[in-house]
């Protein structure tokens, strides 16, 4: 009786420690949308990625990065026309979990500590 108890523990147990699903591939391209919180407001930004640049609209505006993956699930970002300091920091992209129509990220601007979370949704 008690291995059947410790069984189904154990079976339990090891259901909850199953790794989220990245299937990162299926996001190396294609057109996005991403909504934030800034200063109380909630705003969309819009971005098409291929595999060496990605083109973002945001209010208007269409900033180009370049791109350098560094493995299926992680990638750089470079503003290549940067008009301040802060748009010449690199951005560093990790793609947590993956679904099939989105996935959850953290970025952070290189050198900083601060990391924050988004969820991106694949629209094409």
């Amino acid at each position: 009786m008690k291995q059947i108890i410790l069984g189904a523990l154990l079976i339990t147990f090891s259901a909850c420690n199953e790794p989220p699903q990245r299937n990162c591939k299926n996001f190396k391209t294609g057109d996005f949308s991403f909504t934030s919180i800034i200063n109380g407001e909630e705003k969309t930004t819009t971005f098409s990625r291929t595999l060496e640049i990605e083109v973002d609209n945001f209010e208007g505006k269409q900033d180009t990065s370049s791109i350098r993956w560094i493995n299926d699930c992680e990638y750089v970002l470079k503003n290549k026309n940067p008009k301040n300091k802060a748009e010449e920091k690199s951005i560093h992209i990790k793609i947590l979990t993956t679904s099939d129509s989105s996935y959850t990220f953290e970025y952070n601007a290189i050198g900083d500590k601060r990391k924050f979370k988004g969820t991106a949704y694949k629209i094409h």
